[in-house]
C-alpha cells in the first residue's frame, strides 16, 4: 500500500507543473473581443488633450488590418466606421464611437490587431503607451439585428 500511494505521489508530482503550466498559459492568454448581430455600438471615452495620440492609434489599426493576412480583415476594414462626438461629455472627455459590422469571430481587441502586425516590441510599447495614455474608459457596447433599414 506504501508503495502505491508513493508512485500515486510521484504522478501526481509530474503533472501538477504541466497542468499549472497549462492554466497559466490559458490564463495569460489575451481574450479576443467578438461583436455579434448586424451592427455594433461601441463608445469609449478618451482624454480631450489624446484625441490625436488615440487617432493615430486608430490608424494603426486600418494599416495593420489593411497588413494583415487574416480573412476576416479586410471585412473588419469594409465594417468599420469611428465617429468623434461634435462636443465634449460633461466629464469633459472625448466620446468616440465605433459603429461597426460585425464579422464573425474576428478580433476587435485594438491592441491585439495591433501587435498581430507590429510585432518589434519597441513599436508594440509606442502603440501601447499611447493607447493607454489616451484611454479613460469603455462606456459600453451594444450590438444586434437590424429591424428597419430606412435607407433601403
Amino acid at each position: 500500500m506504501r508503495r502505491l500511494s508513493g508512485v500515486l505521489l510521484a504522478g501526481a508530482m509530474l503533472l501538477l507543473p504541466a497542468l499549472t503550466t497549462t492554466a497559466a498559459a490559458q490564463a495569460a492568454a489575451p481574450q479576443k473581443f467578438t461583436m455579434e448581430g448586424d451592427l455594433a455600438i461601441w463608445s469609449v471615452s478618451i482624454r480631450p488633450d489624446k484625441t490625436a495620440d488615440y487617432e493615430q492609434v486608430l490608424g494603426k489599426v486600418k494599416e495593420a488590418l489593411t497588413k494583415s493576412q487574416l480573412p476576416e480583415a479586410k471585412q473588419q476594414l469594409a465594417g468599420w466606421r469611428v465617429v468623434k462626438a461634435a462636443k465634449p461629455m460633461p466629464d469633459g472627455n472625448i466620446l468616440y464611437q465605433h459603429v461597426i459590422q460585425p464579422v464573425a469571430g474576428a478580433d476587435y481587441n485594438i491592441l491585439q490587431v495591433l501587435y498581430a502586425t507590429f510585432t518589434d516590441p519597441t513599436e508594440q510599447k509606442t502603440l501601447y503607451d499611447l493607447y493607454r495614455g489616451a484611454f479613460v474608459g469603455n462606456l459600453g457596447i451594444s450590438s444586434g439585428i437590424v429591424v428597419a433599414d430606412l435607407s433601403k
